[in-house]
């Protein structure tokens, strides 16, 4: 088996990036949303140092990702895909790749900028300032981090939408082919034997 990916699905390490960074982008987004509402106790530092640690290990993994994409290639379009909706696809994917990418980015230059002293990554190293303290860039940077986290959402949710749209209504392997294989086939068509009637048996 191939770790690199192929011209009709994703491999192994492509696949598995792509479901960390899911799993982490939504960790971080309960997170995010809820960090607020927590009292500022020892607690909610850890969480907010925790918050900030894992977004810089999403822009780290998405840079890999990049670079392993760049090494690995990408899979060809599905068959039978028109033109116009792969290049919506395309343009998607690089959209996706950017605000994920400027997430972490904008909330780094917010730490930096707001004057608050160095954090250490998992504890275990101080992540260094991208900026020195500045008033006018900290709020640019807060206000750019919530408005990328919204676009974010629903950019998600339509790359969501159309994959599910894929399996259910078009039913070609755009889904299945960023899952390990076997794991989920693309939905029978009509003409496919699960749904052909079988002929009447002969009365003699």
């Amino acid at each position: 088996m191939t770790l690199k990916n192929t011209a009709d699905r994703w491999g192994p390490v492509s696949q598995s990036l792509h479901w960390l960074i899911v799993l982490l982008i939504l960790g971080l987004a309960v997170v995010g949303l809820t960090m607020g509402e927590l009292p500022k106790t020892p607690k909610y530092f850890w969480v907010y140092t925790a918050h900030k640690s894992l977004g810089l290990t999403v822009l780290a993994l998405v840079l890999l990702r990049l670079g392993w994409r760049l090494y690995a290639g990408s899979p060809d379009p599905v068959p039978g895909t028109p033109t116009w909706q792969h290049r919506i696809a395309s343009f998607t994917h690089a959209l996706l790749y950017a605000l994920i990418l400027a997430m972490p980015l904008s909330g780094w230059l917010y730490d930096s900028a707001s004057g608050l002293r160095p954090f250490r990554w998992f504890g275990l190293f101080n992540v260094p300032k991208l900026t020195a303290p500045d008033e006018a860039v900290s709020s640019f940077a807060r206000g750019a981090h919530g408005w990328l986290f919204w676009l974010l959402v629903a950019l998600v949710l339509l790359h969501a939408g159309a994959a599910l749209y894929h399996h259910l209504f078009q039913r070609d392997a755009t889904l299945a082919r960023m899952l390990p294989q076997g794991w989920l086939k693309p939905a029978p068509t009509e003409s496919t034997p699960e749904n052909t009637p079988k002929d009447p048996p002969h009365v003699v």
